[in-house]
């Protein structure tokens, strides 16, 4: 396995697990945590009879399970101990066979092993030890109520390992729910990555960022480079532009098969692949030896995913370099990162690449990731203040006037008698009408008010709520009734309404 002394993580966890206690280790990604874990575990099941599942191991990703299984194989290798893994996107059928087998440790990912378990396997009745890695990523990741659910099914009495690389207020409050009076582990500063990664921000327009990594490919000294993006579809873009440009590249994301990710990882495990391009859900599995650059092409959500991102590179002693493209709009995402890592980073410039102003609309639009050739905020925000084309909305047609309620009554002063001729004033004078009104139409009532009552604005005699007949349209004709409704359905009464 290549271990010829332990890590300062395996020499202060060991000889803690072994004593049987509970443990919550926190350490720098790279730093041989899955090692100080697996070691004293194997020795204790040495100990105690075979014959059933004693030993569950739950990581956030598949790649992640796949690299515990494989120390596990490693380690293992000449003890009678056997073993089995479950994820997601693999043959159901040869997970289910396997399980039936009742190993002896269980490496799985939350979601698929809870499939597994409405089904009745595994038994882990008998369960002695739970190890929890890279607990935040499944926090992060919303596995939390997957694993209350297979905590029910474990007994009470059990031994609890809890492994992260940062330590947020989320994971000390899940902590201290499975826990019981834990070994508390911490090597280095938490929430920070190893000091022997060299790390470096440059400043460059959103469009511009693929172009950059084309010119450092071709003229750096960029052996085997990991490549982050926030977005699946800005990781698929990315590695199609690698690939149209010549760079051997492979991408690994959540929508990439099972097979199609083991390929890519193998290949760049290989040498085959000079770039990887991933998602951060993709990093914690990523265990590959001699990575000589980590470069974060978006700047990433969290903090935490920047130590996870930069401490693929780095390990186990070696030296690594990471790099960061930090458009305008991402300011704020890195002076998050600098408050956790206490520390400012010096914006370096690259000639032909400078970073355009903050609000310029080339700032944002980037060959890959959310909001790829959109533009900026502030061009996205002028589409939404242009003028709204089309139909009106509904607020801004007229109004039909209320008739569900009962009619006023007819005023003498301005309303017709009953036998439809005009009401006149006592100086025989026709009612004034206020400049824009109808006749019939009092002033202070709205457009559409008062055209039941009176003469309307055509000239005719309008319609009356009240008795039968009182005021009716034209008499007994319903062709001519239609006509002077202009084809509205019945209770309408007026012209109809002007449109805005």
């Amino acid at each position: 396995m290549g271990y010829d002394k332990p890590t300062p993580i395996q020499e202060q966890a060991i000889p803690q697990i072994l004593t049987g206690r509970d443990v919550l280790g926190i350490a720098q990604t790279g730093t041989g945590k899955t090692a100080a874990f697996l070691l004293p575990v194997l020795h204790r099941l040495l100990q105690s009879p075979r014959g059933s599942t004693r030993c569950l191991i739950l990581a956030p990703t598949r790649e992640l399970a796949m690299q515990i299984e494989d120390n596990r194989i490693g380690l293992s290798y000449h003890a009678p101990l056997s073993g089995s893994i479950v994820y997601g996107g693999a043959d159901y059928n040869a997970q289910e066979r396997a399980l039936k087998g009742k190993p002896d440790i269980v490496t799985a990912t939350p979601g698929r092993l809870l499939d597994f378990l409405f089904r009745g396997m595994p038994d882990l009745s008998k369960l002695e030890v739970l190890i929890l890695d890279e607990a935040d990523r499944m926090l992060d990741m919303g596995f939390m109520p997957d694993i209350e659910k297979i905590l029910r099914r474990m007994p009470e009495v059990r031994q609890n390992l809890l492994f992260s690389a940062t330590m947020p207020p989320a994971i000390e409050r899940f902590a201290n729910q499975i826990l019981r009076d834990p070994l508390r582990v911490v090597v280095g500063p938490t929430s920070r990555p190893v000091d022997l990664v060299e790390q470096e921000v440059v400043s460059v327009g959103g469009q511009d960022k693929i172009r950059l990594l084309l010119r450092l490919l071709e003229h750096g000294d960029l052996r085997s480079v990991l490549v982050f993006v926030s977005t699946k579809v800005g990781a698929s873009r990315v590695w199609r532009d690698l690939v149209r440009a010549g760079v051997p590249s492979g991408v690994i994301h959540s929508d990439r098969t099972q097979q199609e990710r083991f390929q890519a990882l193998e290949a760049f495990r290989h040498g085959e692949h000079r770039v990887l391009v991933a998602t951060d859900v993709a990093a914690r599995g990523i265990d590959v030896d001699g990575i000589s650059h980590v470069v974060n092409l978006d700047v990433p959500r969290s903090p935490e995913d920047y130590v996870h991102r930069i401490g693929r590179t780095g390990r186990a002693g070696e030296s690594g370099h990471a790099m960061t493209f930090v458009a305008p709009d991402e300011e704020r995402k890195l002076a998050a990162i600098e408050h956790l890592l206490k520390k400012t980073f010096t914006r370096r410039n690259i000639d032909g690449f400078r970073a355009p102003p903050r609000g310029d609309a080339r700032g944002d639009g980037r060959g890959g990731g959310r909001g790829a050739g959109r533009g900026d905020g502030f061009e996205r925000r002028a589409r939404f203040d242009a003028p709204r084309r089309g139909p009106p909305h509904r607020s801004d047609r007229p109004q039909r006037p209320d008739r569900s309620g009962p009619a006023d009554p007819p005023r003498q002063e301005d309303h017709p008698d009953r036998g439809g001729g005009p009401s006149q004033h006592g100086d025989g004078r026709r009612p004034s009408h206020h400049p824009g009104q109808g006749p019939g139409q009092h002033p202070g009532d709205r457009p559409g008010e008062g055209q039941g009552r009176g003469r309307d604005q055509h000239g005719s005699d309008g319609p009356e709520r009240g008795p039968a007949g009182a005021g009716d349209l034209g008499g007994s004709d319903p062709a001519r009734r239609r006509r002077r409704r202009g084809g509205r359905g019945r209770g309408r009464s007026g012209p109809p309404p002007t449109a805005i």
